[in-house]
């Protein structure tokens, strides 16, 4: 039985106009992941807030889009793609219009948790719509510039609220927040058809399209390769929401460096990892290979992480490092996807992108307030040790990945 990608098919330039705009709309939920943390001098400096209650407002958005998003997985399964999509697109609107009006700590509770919910069908979304749309052949690079793309988000958010909140305060920046979901609402005009992934399908032998009955949560549940593959994704969220929060602010510390660079150090850090992605989405031609990319890539990015934190490197180094550390963590983005997506069985792709996803919400919701405890503590150089065990542990669990996968491929085999 083939997959969905077949039974729905595109031409190649439709193909290539889908992968855009998926992307970019992915930069667009990417770019609300950093709503909050570069306006975090100007909300302390307004409220007096601590690092931990700072780095709370960001626990609270992903504990939220986690919980969300893997109940939307299932609904994206159900109901299809684009209605989610949009819905989501609706809520980050919202949330920056209370944030924007936010009189006290409350409403920038409620403004992140609204985000959050927005957030949280992205990637059961994005890729439903890529793995039913796009031919497996050019998966691998599909899946390297929405990679690229969501680092492209990132490296947009610092830099345009920053600017923003430095001219007109940083209630005007939260407005100016409502400008990418608006361009992708627009963009997803353009592909009104192509999005519109309804509960998958597939293509019998005969030729008939026909109805993939759905796998159930305790069938998923039993998969070994969904809970390394979760434990993946807490990891590298663990490593990611460290230097999202609190990474620029570390090496200011350490380094002294002025606190209008710390925006852009993380502008660059995401500038490296977009250019990391695209590197290794096509450079990954042979999909065997993943689990070895993923392990070489966090390799370096481990020694980084020590370097940055520990060796006493002048500031003028650290935008240097930062772009090493982001292509280091890039590098392995597509060889990720495509370790998920072997690990996928047909027609649960909404709930398995949902689940493995929700432990990156996870780790991001954990890692926040737990480095801003570090950091009010006066341990800046933690962060960067704790960076570095994250990535050991994370190899392991590609790796683990990558075994648990070609064993059920192998007890399928024998079962036929």
């Amino acid at each position: 039985m083939a997959a969905s990608a077949e039974a729905l098919p595109l031409s190649d330039r439709r193909q290539t106009r889908l992968i855009g705009v998926v992307a970019i709309v992915h930069g667009v939920s990417h770019f609300y992941h950093l709503l909050l943390a570069p306006l975090f001098p100007w909300l302390r400096e307004a409220y007096g807030f601590s690092y931990a209650e700072l780095g709370l407002l960001m626990t609270v958005f992903f504990v939220v889009s986690g919980i969300g998003q893997a109940l939307s997985g299932f609904l994206v399964d159900r109901v299809g793609a684009r209605p989610v999509l949009l819905a989501s697109l609706v809520l980050f609107m919202l949330a920056c219009l209370i944030l924007a009006s936010a009189t006290g700590y409350p409403m920038l509770l409620a403004g992140a948790a609204l985000a959050g919910l927005g957030n949280s069908s992205f990637h059961p979304v994005d890729f439903s719509i890529l793995n039913a749309r796009v031919r497996t052949e050019r998966l691998g690079k599909a899946y390297a510039m929405h990679g690229v793309f969501g680092s492209l988000g990132w490296a947009l958010a610092p830099v345009m609220l920053t600017a923003v909140a430095a001219t007109a305060g940083w209630r005007v920046a939260f407005l100016v927040g409502m400008v990418p979901a608006l361009v992708a609402l627009a963009l997803c005009g353009l592909a009104w058809q192509s999005i519109d992934v309804r509960p998958a399908r597939a293509v019998s032998p005969e030729g008939a399209v026909i109805q993939v009955p759905a796998v159930t949560l305790a069938a998923l549940l039993r998969m070994p390769a969904l809970w390394f593959s979760a434990l993946y994704f807490f990891s590298i969220a663990i490593a990611f929401g460290a230097i999202q929060s609190f990474g620029a602010e570390s090496v200011r510390l350490l380094r002294d460096i002025d606190l209008a660079w710390t925006g852009y150090l993380l502008s660059i850090f995401m500038v490296g990892s977009a250019a990391g992605t695209l590197a290794g989405g096509y450079a990954l031609t042979d999909h065997s290979r993943a689990e070895r990319m993923v392990t070489h890539s966090f390799i370096a990015g481990a020694v980084l992480a020590l370097m940055t934190g520990f060796v006493p490197f002048p500031g003028g180094m650290m935008p240097v490092m930062f772009a090493l550390l982001g292509i280091a963590n890039g590098l392995a983005g597509p060889a990720r996807d495509i370790l998920v997506k072997r690990a996928t069985p047909p027609g649960a792709s909404g709930r398995v992108y949902g689940l493995v996803y929700s432990a990156l919400d996870a780790g991001v919701a954990v890692a926040p307030a737990l480095f801003g405890l570090l950091m009010d503590l006066g341990l800046p150089q933690a962060l960067w040790l704790g960076v570095a065990l994250a990535y050991g542990v994370l190899i392991a669990a590609a790796n683990l990945v990558g075994r648990a996968t070609r064993r059920a491929a192998g007890a399928d085999r024998l079962g036929r």
